[in-house]
């Protein structure tokens, strides 16, 4: 994770998002790849201007991205894949993702196993997520049923060989498995989450004391809040222990259901997240998954059965659509897609700030919600810092 430019360099701009306030003018100071120091001196030289409406913030972090540039990670569990999804969502601002491969066959997460370590090289690479194969099949959503299982020895090896590459997540339906096997995920370094199942509540709470961290896309395929049985939902949203990733494309969540959530969660407990599929990035309308044909019709990604089929979105049109359907600040909505997975990540104290000591990942975008660059440990991107400059 460490991709740190060697020279040193300052970006201005009007409007500076530090993690928690919405500050400016000033300039950020870069020096091998971290931030040396922040000025609010308009007057200050500065090697970049951004353009006067533009706004810096941290860059964004995507903990659930299936795909991208026209790649489905299940299809090219490789560094070559990885870093085409990568690309793709770079240019809509985010800079730090977990590339996410859904349930399939032992040897496909064997080869991204094997790939892994390399791909942490690549820009933008904090580590991976697996949804599954660990699922209840009464949630399945688009996951296939065929391999859905209870992870035997094999499948145990490599998933908890992803304990070491990164910050790496485990998705999986917490009544499906041994309760053991949550402290087993645990201690090997991984991320559990819930997702894609019927737990109950009490059966999360007791997930929860094992170590269970995060939720899996809150609200979907899983378990709801009833009267009597308040479910995955009810559990979610009452535990303050859970980080829950939320789809905030206007499809997948109901207005209503998203300002309840904000409101439970809150924004260091809520973040954002894409569940991208191949299409972004591209002008493609249909893809494969899994021999499956999904086709997007009205920002809208489904099988043939009308099944949802992951999101048509990015982390800048997510940040967009929060301040409009949940109708919360900027700064909230950018602290749900940086600060809070970050903190859910274990790199609080190196990502989602603008402060000092923090890596220097950050977009800039325009109140349009255009984004104009990004840097990754103080590297633009394509040039980023020469077409910055002339843009000022």
């Amino acid at each position: 994770m460490g991709h740190a430019g060697s020279a040193s360099l300052t970006i201005a701009a009007q409007h500076i998002f530090d993690g928690t306030d919405m500050r400016g003018p000033g300039s950020v100071r870069i020096s091998q790849g971290r931030i040396e120091s922040i000025s609010f001196d308009e007057a200050a030289p500065a090697s970049i201007r951004l353009p006067r409406d533009a706004i810096l913030a941290p860059g964004l972090i995507d903990i659930q991205v299936n795909g991208g540039g026209g790649v489905l990670l299940n299809d090219q569990p490789t560094e070559a894949g990885v870093r085409r999804i990568v690309e793709a969502h770079r240019k809509a601002g985010t800079t730090g993702c977990l590339p996410t491969l859904i349930t399939d066959r032992p040897e496909v997460v064997e080869r991204l196993a094997v790939a892994a370590q390399a791909c942490l090289d690549i820009p933008g690479v904090l580590g991976f997520h697996l949804e599954g194969p660990a699922l209840n099949r009464s949630r399945k959503g688009i996951h296939p049923e065929a391999e859905i299982r209870v992870p035997d020895r094999r499948d145990l090896a490599a998933i908890k060989s992803f304990g070491d590459r990164g910050r790496s997540i485990l998705t999986l339906a917490p009544e499906c498995v041994p309760a053991s096997m949550i402290d087993e995920l645990v201690g090997a370094g991984l991320r559990v989450a819930a997702g894609h199942s019927d737990a109950s509540a009490e059966q999360i709470r007791q997930a929860v004391g094992r170590g269970l961290l995060g939720v899996t896309h809150l609200f979907n395929a899983m378990s709801q809040l009833s009267a009597r049985e308040p479910g995955l939902v009810g559990a979610a949203l009452e535990e303050d222990r859970l980080f829950a990733g939320i789809i905030c494309d206007g499809i997948h969540v109901d207005p209503v259901a998203l300002r309840v959530a904000f409101r439970c969660k809150g924004r260091d407990r809520l973040m954002l997240v894409s569940d991208a599929m191949p299409l972004v990035g591209t002008d493609d309308r249909q893809f494969l998954l899994q021999g499956r044909q999904i086709t997007l019709h009205d920002n809208r990604l489904t099988g043939s059965d009308g099944t949802l089929a992951g999101a048509h979105l990015t982390m800048i049109q997510a940040v967009r659509n929060a301040v409009a359907l949940i109708g919360i600040a900027l700064v909230d909505a950018l602290i749900m897609a940086s600060r809070t997975p970050a903190a859910f990540l274990g790199l609080g104290s190196e990502l989602g700030r603008i402060a000092a000591g923090y890596r220097a990942d950050f977009v800039a975008f325009n109140p349009s919600f255009e984004v104009i660059d990004t840097w990754i440990g103080g590297v633009g991107s394509m040039g980023g810092a020469t077409k910055a400059s002339e843009r000022g």
